[in-house]
């Protein structure tokens, strides 16, 4: 296993940081880890992005395929900009080079899991199909995380991609009744819960982040 990609069942469902924390707790087993990112769209020139942002906490570096400023879907946002999306083929070869030098590439999706990431429309499920690569899908802890959680999964299954499992994206020092309940749905289900990231870790120190990834991630396969 070379690649794994992370997706989400929405936007901003801590992707970004449950990257980071994977990326961190394989860290610490020894392994080379890096990131790629295929579209890392709300940014311009030099603004850091999300790579940016897990190399902050965790020290793993990485790089994005293509960046675009509007804030949106990448298809759109590269139609605002007249930016021709890259291919497929072109992801994958950045992957590949990736691979060449470390144990796992990290590709972190935008979005969900459909979202479109190439000029012909090639999706996140695509890219994680042509890679062979396992998914993460980070979820929600609130109301209406189980639907959405499910249609990701559902899609998953009948393209035959394989999930690694779920990741709760940010979970609260005082959980809901709701949010348990959406937590112990999560645990007994058929795809295993990985583990769940403590509400506010992006703002950790990179030593604290560092430090808590692994016990927050305690399903991880190693």
């Amino acid at each position: 296993m070379t690649a794994i990609v992370v997706t989400g069942t929405d936007t901003d469902v801590g992707k970004t940081i449950a990257t980071a924390a994977i990326g961190a707790a394989l860290t610490a087993t020894g392994q080379r880890v890096a990131v790629y990112k295929p579209t890392q769209t709300g940014v311009s020139g030099d603004e850091p992005g999300d790579v940016a942002e897990i190399e902050r906490l965790t020290g793993v570096r990485g790089e994005d395929g293509v960046r675009l400023v509007a804030p949106m879907a990448p298809r759109p946002a590269a139609a605002l900009e007249a930016t021709t999306l890259p291919m497929l083929e072109d992801h994958l070869s950045r992957v590949a080079r990736l691979e060449g030098s470390c144990d796992v590439v990290l590709v972190e999706g935008a979005g969900g899991l459909l979202v479109e990431l190439t000029e012909h429309g090639e999706t996140v499920a695509d890219l994680a199909k042509a890679l062979g690569a396992p998914v993460v899908v980070v979820v929600r802890s609130a109301l209406g995380t189980l639907n959405h959680t499910v249609l990701t999964l559902e899609a998953l299954r009948s393209r035959e991609i394989r999930t690694l499992g779920l990741v709760l994206g940010s979970w609260p020092a005082d959980p809901s009744v709701v949010e348990l309940s959406n937590r112990d749905a999560c645990e007994t289900g058929a795809v295993p819960l990985l583990g769940a990231i403590p509400a506010g870790a992006g703002h950790l120190s990179r030593d604290e982040f560092i430090a808590g990834a692994p016990d927050w991630l305690p399903g991880l396969p190693r």
